[in-house]
């Protein structure tokens, strides 16, 4: 006994073993359960479910069923796994927001887009929807070949007949072993229009595809695609990504608040989740500006708001939202599928192609089989027919036999008839004998043998087969088309960034000393005249003020250098937008700038072009020239712009051609002009060189570019301004000392800022109050270097100009003083007479 045992027992390689039962299994599983077969795409659990309705006559004009009636015919016949895992794939099926056609009719409740689960299959009825009919249609018509079961006591279809690309039109996902596959729907109008032009044309590209006829993913969901990139990267090789938004509109109401409306999700996108997840955002201060989100969604459709604050920018808090929550996210494209059992990487076009070949296969089965069954029939009528034209002989043979087999045999040999055709005469009613149905079994044949002609014709010419394909896809599309419910968002091939979603528009951009930042729309100035009172621009605290004013676009990057020489970057649209009198919000919730550091220079960039250049000056008088274009990339987390020294600061960036000419100008009242190409192109961390040297404790305030023709504009903090033509500024070394170039004293104060200008501009003018006026500088009179100026604006007792900036002219009136203050009034005499000082260039110059 024990040698017996012994002798089943077999060694084996357990390494080996393994590997190759690990293969087995994963082989199985790519083939059995998780991929689609690219004829149908259906994997084996959908076949079987569709085929074991549609055994159990649960076609879409009968009836509901009870689902639980179904899952147990599919599990004992054809699938023996766990009842859920069907019931659930079954559930799928029925959801409008889960399949873009839906292939079973569910009746009751099959969950929802909130992640609701459907309720148990002995509550819930089904039955085929009429698109899944046409999945089956023929499949009686030996037009498909079939397998045994699990067990070997039922048969199951190998793969349906499938009258329309279901694997493109439903899409699939599914993970296999090592494996995965991930196909969108398609809209299915959109599928066959691709499929009639393959087969007219088999050498149409991708491209054409693309363009005439299936342009790309058409959720059931909806929502949007930015771009046609990823479509076009996934069409072509297979594999891609994509980017959906929700449809989302801003509304604005009576009372000045925004509110964000959301009417359509990205696909597999969970409403209850998402909503859930905004709230926490908001919770957590990472979204601000939501004051009330609720869910309004009924029978009629999607919809989720979202009301604003008044002072908050919808557009950013969109943009925030799109960022951090699942209103836009990614579709991996992966389009594997079973061909010839094998899987496979497809693109959009061999996709098509291995659908049109089984199309090819199944109307040539399928009209091979109606052949047979004509030529059968026509069999028999021949037979008939013979028997009428010797119907006294037919009568007077059956009268004389004794049984219905001699009959047979004696038909059989006195006519030359088959066995079939002689139990055909036999079988035939006497009714058969009058000369009605004489005529109709004549008719009969006659159109039979005109079929048998046609189907031998079909199946004798490839076109005419595709014919008959043309004409039965065009028949579906006509009954089951709908418009692409997906907007695919375009801007001719390119992919769609944040700031093509934002209107372009002039904006404002202020910075506070303590570091609150805002926009405004440009028009919400308007010009003043000359030493009006002002309008407040920004409300802030009693120890800040504004310090930086930048006109720019929405869409132009704004670049933030601060006094430890790092440069960071914004869009222009990007940054929040509040009302005149709101102060904004810290710069460190839109910039990752460090405690100790603070923005100096802001300048805003349309292209970083490699022929333009960034020109750097710091507190102490130290420049530096370098290309634009190594600042292209700047990490969130900001890029050393410059290397300072010990107790220095950067002050002022300019952009430039690298032709001008650059002006530094000292708090008090010095100035240096030098070409810029004195000062060689550096290394984005390079130091710099000498620009001016400094004399005593003065401080370089400000730096520009100076072209010829321009004026020289100097405003003090005691709001006294002039313009000198920029020929009184002879060109000199870079690294002098410069030349007087105002004159200074208590009641002028010291030096805040000097501009290149041509006249045509507005200048704005900030104080440390935050009160801001806005005029022309053609108001401002021209004098020479060595004078003091005019008023520009009347400060109250201990206030001071802490900002100018430059502006466009808006062709707006002026608005007279009376309109801003009635009780407006002129500074002193001594400050509006444009004194003039004789020059004394000798002493003053270096």
């Amino acid at each position: 006994m024990a040698d017996q045992e012994r002798s089943n027992v077999q060694e084996i390689n357990i390494s080996q073993e393994m590997r190759t039962s690990f293969l087995d299994y994963a082989m199985s599983v790519i083939v059995s359960r998780a991929l689609p077969d690219v004829r149908d795409g259906l994997k084996p659990v959908h076949r079987r479910i569709l085929y074991a309705m549609n055994d159990l006559g649960m076609h879409s004009d009968k009836a509901h069923k009870k689902s639980a009636r179904i899952v147990g015919e599919v599990i004992g016949k054809y699938h023996p796994h766990g009842d859920s895992a069907v019931y659930e794939t079954m559930v799928r099926m029925a959801q409008d927001f889960s399949y873009r056609y839906m292939l079973v009719d569910g009746h009751g409740n099959f969950g929802s887009v909130d992640g609701d689960s459907a309720a148990a299959m002995r509550y819930t009825e089904a039955r085929m929807s009429k698109i899944s009919m046409e999945l089956l249609r023929d499949i009686n018509k030996d037009t498909i070949d079939y397998r045994d079961n699990y067990d070997g006591s039922e048969r199951e279809p190998v793969v349906f007949p499938s009258r329309f690309p279901n694997l493109i039109v439903n899409g699939t996902s599914g993970i296999a072993v090592g494996m995965a596959t991930n196909i969108p729907p398609h809209n299915l109008g959109e599928t066959i229009d691709a499929v009639l032009a393959i087969s007219r044309n088999p050498e149409v590209s991708i491209d054409e595809l693309m363009e005439n006829h299936i342009y790309g993913p058409d959720f059931p969901t909806a929502g949007q695609i930015l771009g046609r990139s990823g479509i076009r990267k996934a069409f072509e090789t297979g594999k891609g990504s994509i980017t959906i938004r929700a449809k989302v509109r801003i509304e604005e109401q009576k009372n000045g608040k925004s509110t964000i409306i959301v009417n359509e999700l990205p696909y597999q996108v969970n409403k209850a989740k998402l909503i859930e997840k905004i709230a926490d955002h908001v919770r957590d201060k990472r979204i601000e500006g939501i004051t009330d989100l609720r869910d309004e969604s009924d029978r009629n459709g999607l919809r989720v708001v979202m009301e604003l604050r008044r002072d908050v920018n919808a557009n950013v808090v969109l943009n925030n939202l799109y960022k951090y929550t699942s209103l836009q996210t990614t579709f991996g494209i992966n389009m594997l599928a079973l061909v010839d059992g094998h899987p496979k990487v497809l693109n959009i076009k061999q996709c098509l192609v291995h659908y049109l070949d089984h199309q090819k296969v199944i109307i040539k089965r399928r009209t091979a089989f109606e052949l047979r069954k004509a030529e059968a029939r026509a069999h028999i009528l021949e037979g008939l027919r013979i028997a009428l034209d010797h119907l006294d002989e037919v009568i007077a043979l059956i009268r004389s036999s004794k049984t219905g087999d001699i009959a047979r045999d004696a038909l059989m040999e006195r006519f030359g008839l088959s066995e079939k055709q002689a139990q055909a005469i036999l079988d035939m009613r006497l009714q058969r004998l009058t000369g009605l149905e004489r005529e109709k079994i004549e008719n009969e044949y006659n159109e039979l043998i005109q079929l048998i002609d046609e189907l031998k014709a079909i199946l004798a010419n490839e076109e005419k087969v595709l014919e008959i394909i043309r004409e039965e896809l065009t028949e579906i599309k006509e009954r089951f088309s709908d418009p692409r419910r997906t907007e695919i968002m375009v801007g001719g091939m390119d992919f769609f960034e944040d700031e093509d979603l934002i209107p372009e528009e002039n904006i404002v951009i202020t910075l506070t000393h303590q570091g609150y930042i805002k926009r405004l729309p440009a028009s919400t100035y308007r010009t003043q005249k000359r030493n009006g009172r002002g309008i407040q621009g920004m409300g802030t605290n009693d120890d800040d003020f504004v310090e930086h004013l930048v006109s720019t676009s929405t869409h132009d990057t704004v670049l933030f250098f601060t006094n430890k020489g790092k440069v960071y970057r914004a869009k222009g649209y990007e940054i929040p937008e509040f009302s005149r009198t709101a102060k904004g919000i810290p710069v460190i919730n839109l910039l990752q700038i460090e405690k100790d550091e603070s923005i100096n220079a802001v300048i805003t960039v349309n292209e970083f072009a490699e022929d333009w250049f960034l020109f750097f000056t710091t507190r102490n008088g130290v420049s530096k020239r370098t290309t634009l274009s190594q600042f292209a990339h700047i990490r969130k987390g900001g890029l050393i712009a410059v290397n300072l020294r010990e107790d220095d600061e950067l002050i002022s960036v300019r952009l430039t051609d690298g032709t001008k000419d650059i002006m530094i100008a000292t708090q008090n009242g010095y100035l240096i002009r030098f070409p810029e190409d004195q000062i060689r192109s550096m290394g984005r961390t390079a130091a710099g060189v000498r620009g001016i040297s400094l004399r005593g404790d003065d401080k370089v305030v400000s730096m520009e570019i100076l072209d010829e023709g321009l004026q020289i504009l100097h405003v003090t903090n005691k709001g006294v301004g002039k313009r000198t033509p920029e020929d009184q500024y002879r060109i000199t070394k870079r690294g002098g000392k410069g030349i007087f170039t105002c004159k200074l004293n208590e009641d002028t104060g010291q030096v805040v800022t000097v501009k290149a200008v041509t006249g045509e501009e507005d200048i704005m003018l900030i104080t440390v109050a935050g009160v801001l006026i806005r005029i022309p500088v053609a108001g401002i009179s021209q004098s020479g270097r060595n004078t003091r100026g005019v008023g520009l604006i009347r400060l109250q007792e201990n206030e001071e100009v802490a900002t100018v900036a430059k502006v466009e002219p808006e062709d707006e009136e002026e608005i007279s003083e009376e309109e801003v203050d009635a009780d407006s009034s002129e500074v002193t005499d001594e400050i509006d007479d444009q004194a003039t000082i004789e020059d004394d260039n000798d002493k003053q110059d270096e």
